[in-house]
């Protein structure tokens, strides 16, 4: 009898398949709707390919680097917006609420208040974490949607971004004038700090994917081909070694200019973070449950209310990192936010692959999702096309990746 907790038509590993059945094996599963991240690689795939023919600077080593850039807050921004989806909840307000958390710090490390960067950052990371809190807290108590409660707080939070930033006395701007914060986006490591950096989170994920499928293996439980397991490594090893060659590309003009951005190790970090969370930790597997079927986990003896609370908490602290990255990108912070934050935040989850029905997704989802949404912002403005129709091709991959969803569950349940 196969475990209810995984599907009966997840592909087993063969012993005595040879690697062209197992890969075989896998294909068939797009027949199933088990169609995994193929449909958004290719996507990837294509965007690039129309972006580069229609202009050759779009892979270019300094244009590449600027979207990865780009790409930094969306992708925390949609793994805010994960913790609550996994959930079925959402959060509308995490754009603001990441904003709110770096005016936080920008306003403490200016010349009025001289606070020391770190004790900024943290007093800031406290904001939007509690801001997180007080959301889960009003939703739970008093069974209120979280639609509902995340509305009320994109009002609310940019009500209070904009008192803030104006009570400063400063027109409406306040630039960064610490230069930790500044430096997140703005300046790079070394380029053999970019060696060893990548190269070590390549063997780390290589060693992690093997050494979990050794123990799936042991335990008898679903388990993806050897040679898949292999493929899904070399392509790793070989997209990272791309990477370094291109942040390590002189991208100046009057200077020297190369390595890789700061900001895309803290993505990284929060990857690893979260990835661990939901994979290797109790708290993940309970999320889980709860998106999967909330009465059936609160039947099983989960604390549903407490693992809910620590969601909108987890969106509140991730929002808040991205917060930081924001300003340091934009050198400062205004009362005038861009308002498509939280769509883009939403957008980079559900592109990526999570679920909106809850019960389904992973923090890499967000890494890829905002990446396709960097892709197009990024593309769209090599080519001098207008915000309008900017909007609408994220809207329609967005319906896209929706559909996709809804098709993949109407096929597991086939």
């Amino acid at each position: 009898m196969s475990s209810p907790l995984v599907p009966s038509d997840s592909p087993l590993e063969n012993p005595h398949a040879t690697p062209w059945q197992e890969v075989w094996t896998q294909l068939k599963g797009l027949r199933r709707g088990d169609s995994g991240m193929v449909p958004i690689l290719i996507g990837i795939v294509v965007l690039v390919a129309y972006f580069q023919i229609r202009n050759s600077l779009f892979l270019s080593a300094g244009n590449l680097v600027n979207l990865f850039v780009q790409a930094t807050t969306y992708v925390l921004l949609g793994m805010a917006e994960i913790w609550l989806l996994l959930l079925g909840d959402i959060d509308l307000s995490v754009g603001y609420v990441s904003v709110l958390g770096g005016a936080t710090a920008v306003i403490l490390t200016d010349t009025q208040f001289h606070w020391p960067w770190y004790l900024a950052i943290l007093l800031a990371m406290i904001v939007s974490t509690g801001i997180g809190a007080l959301h889960g807290a009003i939703t739970i108590l008093l069974r209120v949607p979280s639609f509902i409660v995340t509305l009320a707080g994109l009002l609310a939070w940019e009500g209070v971004l904009i008192y803030v930033v104006d009570a400063q006395g400063t027109g409406g701007t306040i630039p960064v004038r610490e230069k930790v914060l500044y430096d997140l986006v703005n300046t790079n490591v070394s380029p053999l700090g970019t060696w060893v950096f990548i190269v070590v989170c390549v063997v780390l994920a290589s060693l992690l994917i093997l050494s979990r499928d050794r123990a799936r293996r042991k335990a008898n439980l679903t388990v993806v081909p050897l040679t898949i397991t292999i493929i899904k490594i070399v392509a790793m090893a070989i997209a990272s070694l791309v990477m370094i060659l291109v942040f390590n590309t002189n991208r100046g003009t009057f200077t020297v200019l190369h390595g890789m951005p700061w900001a895309i190790p803290v993505d990284v970090v929060m990857l690893a973070g979260g990835t661990f969370l939901l994979s290797r930790t109790k708290t993940g597997r309970y999320l889980y449950a709860i998106g999967g079927n909330v009465e059936a986990a609160r039947r099983a003896g989960v604390r549903v209310n407490r693992y809910r609370l620590l969601a909108f908490m987890l969106t509140g602290f991730t929002a808040g990192i991205a917060g930081l990255l924001y300003v340091s990108r934009l050198g400062g912070v205004s009362d005038n936010v861009d308002s498509t934050l939280v769509l883009y935040a939403v957008a980079a989850a559900v592109i990526g692959g999570t679920s909106l029905f809850g019960g389904r997704g992973k923090i890499i989802h967000a890494l890829i999702g905002g990446l396709i949404v960097a892709i197009i912002y990024n593309g769209m403005g090599l080519l001098s096309i207008t915000t309008s129709a900017e909007y609408i091709a994220i809207a329609v991959v967005l319906l896209a990746a929706v559909a996709v969803d809804s098709l993949a569950r109407r096929g597991s349940t086939v």
